[in-house]
């Protein structure tokens, strides 16, 4: 049977046959498309004489009745900030109910009781389900590497007479039904940019040119063979690195249209909750608005919090999520710290280093700093741009800025310990043995290090230490292009040489690459590069690399995963240590 003819039968399952005209109120479709689709129907054994359900037409709403629900509940949900640190997008509350209880609540109303929740980020907050629902949980550890498609590929054996659910919906009426004949795709009637396809005047959902207005996306979906098969084929199929950021609506594409039909919705009946502006404009009293990142906000500037807007998620950064926000017509930043942050990072020590650095125009001075949980706000500065680690122009005025903070010879009070910190950042795994089988053989050698580096260092002045390509921003002001360091987390007392290296492996430079940034840190210091200060710098690389790689671990812990960086940081360690021994071998000889 057709779209129409399956929309007309559904009708008639819910509610018995009067007359043409009722039957075209309820079900939304024209008078001539109601006796078009009655006389199909009969014709085709699914009704009788009397427009009355036949055998044939209960077996098939038999047969293609939902049997299960998948609730794709993973991620982090980014665009939430600043209330997605403390609460899973699915945990959101709408007068008074959270979002995922409402969903799992519409789906047993229906009869749908195998509910399957695909969880990761705080999965511990969803063991409640269980108990009270009875769901399933399922869980994706590679959560904050791999986007949904991962999550569905999970459980893709599940799909079968499947509703797929986003854990961000609030659906004011029940959108799934006992009856459902067809494959569909939820989209609303509210058209915009952000969206991947239209609607057919045949229910079709086309792909459309990027940049151009479609029907706004809502997710949810109903999967019956042979759609279900075929997403459960490319499910496994593209479960690669190659679609680790995809969204699992990439398997219902075949060429120009997706693969089910459309179902529209009315923008008012459903709303998908993507921003913390969205939660507040639907239920300005839900308890999760009770952010202590806005109310921080307004004390520091001095507003309400109606008048904080266009909140938007920065990329997020290794140890931060930074979210950019107006209020009075202004721009800002805010940032909060990552996930175990509070174990690496000093907050007072790192509110002591602005205090020693303004003044010295090396960046603009944060508005606010709280030295007890990390928040920090600043000024937004327009047009920016990091550092191109392969302009040799960029590189030369980063490495300017840099040895002239060196040449500062700032003092502050407390050190930044690299083999200290390898230690520290090891002792964080609470007994879990390292991801590298040769960790303890690398450790050794980068310890070995130390005595040559000790003996060749520079008189200690205040170090950056994260002074990578990335916190060289660029940005226009009235008098022309300026250049800023920002990000002074872990900047402490150091050998400034230690910047070069961090930069560096940050870079993932090869050996050449390297040299080659040596070579213009001391051109712009107006030095030369004595092959045992190269030697000291190689050491510096390998120490630094095996520092982070050890970083990379803990943050793991927390499913934080950083991918080739990672892996590149530990064959800096075991890569640096032979260059390093092999030019102080040169310089003994």
């Amino acid at each position: 049977m057709n779209l129409q003819e399956a929309n007309i039968l559904r009708t008639l399952q819910n509610e018995p046959f009067i007359n043409q005209r009722i039957l075209a109120e309820t079900s939304g479709h024209s008078l001539g498309i109601v006796n078009k689709s009655i006389r199909s129907l009969i014709e085709k054994g699914y009704l009788d004489d009397n427009v009355r359900l036949t055998e044939k037409a209960r077996d098939e709403i038999k047969e293609k009745a939902p049997c299960s629900a998948i609730i794709l509940a993973a991620g982090f949900g980014m665009r939430m900030v600043p209330i997605n640190l403390s609460t899973p997008k699915a945990l959101l509350e709408i007068n008074g109910e959270k979002l995922i209880d409402r969903s799992i609540k519409q789906l047993k109303a229906v009869g749908v009781n195998d509910i399957t929740v695909v969880v990761g980020f705080m999965k511990e907050a969803f063991e409640y389900l269980i108990d009270k629902y009875g769901v399933e949980l399922v869980v994706n550890e590679e959560y904050a590497v791999k986007n949904n498609l991962h999550s569905l590929t999970l459980v893709a054996d599940h799909i079968h007479n499947t509703y797929i659910v986003p854990c961000d919906i609030w659906c004011d009426n029940n959108p799934f039904d006992p009856t459902e004949l067809y494959s569909w795709y939820m989209v609303s009637d509210l058209i915009e940019e952000e969206s991947n396809v239209r609607v057919t005047r045949k229910m079709d959902l086309a792909v459309i040119p990027e940049k151009s207005a479609g029907n706004a996306m809502i997710g949810i979906t109903y999967l019956l063979e042979p759609e279900a098969s075929i997403v459960r084929k490319r499910l496994k199929e593209m479960d690669t690195e190659k679609y680790a950021e995809s969204f699992w609506e990439e398997t219902l594409y075949k060429k120009d249209r997706m693969i089910v039909r459309a179902k529209i919705v009315n923008s008012t009946d459903v709303v998908e909750i993507n921003t913390y502006e969205q939660l507040r404009d639907l239920d300005s009293n839900s308890n999760q608005l009770k952010s202590d990142a806005i109310k921080t906000i307004c004390t520091v500037l001095k507003c309400s919090e109606d008048e904080v807007s266009n909140i938007s998620v920065l990329k997020k950064g290794m140890t931060n999520r930074s979210f950019l926000f107006t209020t009075k017509d202004e721009k800002y930043i805010m940032r909060i710290p990552g996930e175990g942050t509070d174990q690496l990072i000093n907050r007072e020590h790192e509110a002591a280093v602005f205090q020693a650095i303004s003044g010295h125009g090396l960046c603009d001075v944060p508005i606010y700093i709280n030295p007890h949980n990390g928040y920090k706000i600043t000024k937004f500065l327009d047009g920016v741009r990091v550092c191109d680690t392969d302009n040799i122009c960029e590189l030369r005025k980063c490495m300017k800025l840099l040895s002239d903070f060196h040449k500062m010879n700032i003092t502050i009070p407390h050190t930044f310990d690299i083999f200290g910190q390898i230690e520290f950042y090891e002792s964080l795994w609470k007994g879990e043995k390292s991801i590298y089988k040769d960790y303890f053989a690398t450790k050794e050698h980068i310890f070995n290090l130390r005595g040559y580096i000790e003996t060749t260092r520079s008189k200690w002045s205040l170090t950056h230490i994260d002074a990578v390509p990335d916190n060289f921003l660029f940005y226009e002001t009235p008098d022309g292009e300026a250049l800023q360091l920002t990000d002074w987390e872990y900047a402490g007392m150091q050998d400034p040489h230690v910047d070069i290296a961090m930069f560096c492996i940050y870079s993932l430079y090869n050996k050449s690459q390297v040299d080659r940034l040596i070579g213009i840190y001391f051109e712009e210091y107006g030095e030369e590069c004595t092959d045992a200060v190269r030697a000291k710098i190689y050491c510096y690389i390998a120490a630094c690399g095996l520092l982070w790689s050890n970083w990379c671990e803990f943050k793991s812990h927390f499913g934080v995963e950083f991918g080739e960086y990672s892996l590149r940081q530990y064959r800096f360690a075991k890569d640096y240590y032979k260059y390093a021994m092999e030019l102080i071998k040169n310089i003994n000889a």
